[in-house]
């Protein structure tokens, strides 16, 4: 077979390599760009839940709490930016929440931490004494190791959260996951993947709660 020939062969096989990882690539993004607008009007389709002023106007106390090593924390000033990416979008909506400063002055540590420990008797209290009529807990699970393979940090997050009513009836419950490599600062990282699945863990519970909480 002549020199000519071979390359000429080789490069139809290199060719059809290439053509082939394009086309394999090009519906990957076709693959990933479909599964985003369905993620979005899933979205969507939960925000255009009907929801009475009657109902948006009652107020809900939302709480934070970490999970790690299987450790709750819910030292609420540790919390400000998990907070913040669901106490803003609930806002957003015309939800009625308190301010982190609300919830400092008139609960005690004490009192969230028992509600993290199923104390139903400790979130009525809160409940009373806030005035609220509806608790939102959420709890983050988040997960850091290095991979071995690229010698990077592999983060994952798990977001649970639980709304009830102040007697403790389930109005709604909604999870996400989310993961990620990340570089040194794993809490940012945390707080990004965080942020990516706030928009859909608030539309679950903003529909819900409009269909199933009791206007007053």
């Amino acid at each position: 077979m002549s020199r000519t020939l071979i390359v000429l062969l080789l490069s139809s096989v290199v060719a059809t390599v290439t053509n082939a990882q394009g086309f394999k690539f090009s519906n990957e993004e076709q693959a990933e760009k479909a599964r985003e607008l369905d993620r979005q009007a899933g979205i969507q389709a939960l925000l255009a839940t009907p929801c009475r002023d009657r109902i948006k106007n009652q107020k809900i106390m939302v709480v934070i709490g970490e999970q790690r090593n299987g450790v709750v924390y819910a030292d609420q000033l540790s919390y400000d930016p998990h907070f913040n990416a669901i106490n803003d979008r609930l806002r957003a909506l015309g939800l009625r929440t308190y301010t982190r400063d609300e919830i400092r002055r008139q609960i005690r540590q004490a009192e969230i931490d028992a509600q993290f420990r199923g104390d139903a008797e400790a979130a009525r209290t809160a409940a009373r004494r806030l005035a609220a009529q509806y608790i939102l807990r959420g709890l983050i699970e988040t997960n850091a190791a290095p991979n071995a393979i690229i010698n990077v940090n592999q983060v994952s997050v798990r977001l649970d959260f639980t709304l009830t009513a102040a007697n403790g009836r389930m109005v709604s419950q909604a999870s996400a996951k989310n993961e990620s490599y990340a570089g040194n600062d794993i809490p940012r990282m945390a707080l990004t993947l965080i942020d990516e699945k706030a928009d859909e863990v608030v539309a679950r519970l903003y529909s819900d709660y409009c269909q199933n909480a009791a206007a007053r």
